[in-house]
């Protein structure tokens, strides 16, 4: 399964510097709102309850969920009704050129890592009735095989997929008599490279990015979480409103996709 080409939006900048439409090919020879090819191969982790690798162009990641037949001790001595859902995502020494040490060899979780294990638990608590879930936490694990940009938008679009596998597989077994997923969740980068306003940053265009940006949103069109930095520099409302366009865009052919993955 692979991805088109998302529609360009129908707000664009009047300024060929700053528009995405027939500007230049990029590194990869994709226009600049061109996503990278998404695929998924489920059941990549048999012992998990629902699993999937996510290709998206040369990331890769692993994404699978377990369960776990409690919830966290905060929630117990609150007393609050319902289940948690929770991430662990991690980089194998392997997913990029120069090896990287395991957090367990450091002895502590970077801070890169833990943002973006809240990032991945908060987009899937966002699109599911906690209370359907009952008094179980469901682990989402996302291992990165292969990193080339956007692994933290490819956990959260890999996730949600994962997520409704195993969602399925507990309603077969009679573990929840209601599905608690109310509607689909995804992400998708941009940003500014050379002027250039660009959808689905891969590495060489990440790590030279002036703006950068990680879009969630679910498939109804609401926002989840908007991440935009100015790295080297800054932004305007135009430029921000002309990102979340074409964000919208992407999204919504990683929608299709995920449910063409779980058709």
């Amino acid at each position: 399964m692979e991805a088109n080409n998302p529609a360009a939006p129908e707000s664009q900048s009047t300024n060929p510097r700053e528009n995405p439409v027939g500007a230049a090919a990029r590194i990869d020879g994709r226009r600049p709102d061109e996503l990278r090819p998404v695929r998924f191969q489920n059941g990549i982790a048999p012992y998990a309850a629902g699993s999937t690798l996510i290709e998206w162009g040369s990331t890769r990641v692993i994404c699978a969920v377990t369960i776990e037949e409690t919830v966290p001790r905060w929630m117990k001595e609150q007393g609050l009704p319902g289940g948690w859902i929770t991430a662990e995502y991690s980089m194998l020494p392997y997913s990029t050129l120069e090896r990287k040490p395991r957090d367990s060899s450091k002895g502590r979780v970077e801070g890169r890592t833990q943002e973006i294990q809240r990032l991945i638990g908060r987009a899937m608590r966002a699109v599911v009735d906690l209370e359907k879930i009952g008094n179980r936490t469901l682990w989402i694990d996302c291992d990165v095989l292969q990193a080339d940009g956007g692994t933290r938008t490819a956990a959260i679009t890999g996730g949600y997929v994962a997520l409704v596998l195993a969602v399925r597989k507990m309603l077969a077994a009679g573990l929840l008599t209601e599905n608690p997923v109310l509607q689909s969740v995804a992400a998708v980068s941009l940003g500014i490279v050379g002027g250039k306003m660009l959808v689905d940053l891969n590495y060489a265009e990440d790590s030279t990015a002036d703006v950068d940006l990680n879009l969630v949103m679910t498939g109804d069109k609401r926002f989840v979480e908007v991440q935009g930095t100015g790295e080297r520099a800054t932004f305007d409302q135009q430029q921000l409103s002309e990102m979340l366009a074409l964000g919208q865009n992407a999204i919504a052919t990683l929608t299709a996709l995920q449910n063409t993955a779980l058709a």
